[in-house]
């Protein structure tokens, strides 16, 4: 058993109702900012274990569509809306030359089209095509389907957890 497997397969405590005492947030006593730090990094850990280690939905992605888990990052990106080259290595964090290939690959399989920009001649413009979109929905479908333990929560706490990722997910404080 591994350190991730007891996090995951745990019970959480009950949550605290409304928000957490400034104490025990960060900048609190030294003694309750080291604990809050040591529950958000087991909660992250467990997170990341549950998500990437144990229901890692890129593999079939990648293998529905015969692409590497870039080319389909790319894919979905473009299939959002038309982007520069320039955006789209941006949004990939990776570099210009990279960006060339990927698209280039992903052009060549007939899922996105690149043109001219209409005011910048020196930029160009990354476009999906039908059969591109028709890949990033399969990718999509894919990548988002709920892993089983998260389908097996009772409703009560799958909207307290949902209540809970909304919030990080906006950047705000979740009380």
């Amino acid at each position: 058993m591994s350190d991730n497997d007891d996090i995951v397969g745990a019970a959480a405590p009950p949550a605290p109702a409304g928000p957490v005492p400034p104490a025990d947030r960060p900048g609190g006593s030294g003694e309750q900012a080291a604990r809050h730090a040591e529950t958000a990094a087991r909660v992250w850990q467990g997170m990341r274990a549950l998500v990437i280690e144990r229901h890692d939905r890129r593999k079939a992605a990648c293998d529905a569509l015969d692409l590497s888990y870039i080319r389909i990052k790319a894919l979905l990106r473009v299939a959002a809306g038309a982007s520069t080259m320039r955006d789209l290595a941006a949004h990939l964090i990776i570099d210009a030359p990279y960006t060339t290939v990927v698209v280039d690959d992903l052009e060549r399989r007939g899922l996105v089209r690149r043109t001219a920009h209409p005011t910048d001649r020196r930029s160009k413009i990354v476009t999906v095509t039908p059969a591109g979109a028709r890949a990033a929905a399969t990718a999509e479908r894919l990548l988002g389907e709920p892993p089983e333990p998260l389908l097996a929560l009772d409703s009560a706490d799958l909207a307290e957890l949902d209540r809970i990722l909304a919030g990080l997910l906006a950047g705000a404080a979740v009380p």
